[in-house]
């Protein structure tokens, strides 16, 4: 039997639709195991922007300035 290599998915949630001036607020990854378990692995986290989330990203997925308050900035996570 042929075993097939995992397939992940990435969803990002932003503050906006401009990859030049907006910042990532959730980043949430599945991976799924092609093997005879068909595992699945689940990871979000939440990131405070260094601006304020507009309104009208919030309406389009719920999250909220209140809500990433205490969360770490995409600097203080990454590698570069």
């Amino acid at each position: 039997m042929k075993i097939l290599k995992p397939l992940a998915f990435i969803d990002l949630e932003t503050t906006g639709t401009s990859i030049q001036s907006d910042y990532i607020v959730e980043i949430a990854c599945m991976k799924i195991h092609n093997d005879e378990t068909g595992t699945i692995e689940e990871k979000t986290m939440r990131l405070k922007p260094p601006i304020p989330i507009p309104k009208e990203a919030s309406d389009v997925h719920g999250i909220t300035d209140e809500m990433v308050k205490d969360c770490p900035r995409f600097i203080e996570i990454s590698k570069g």
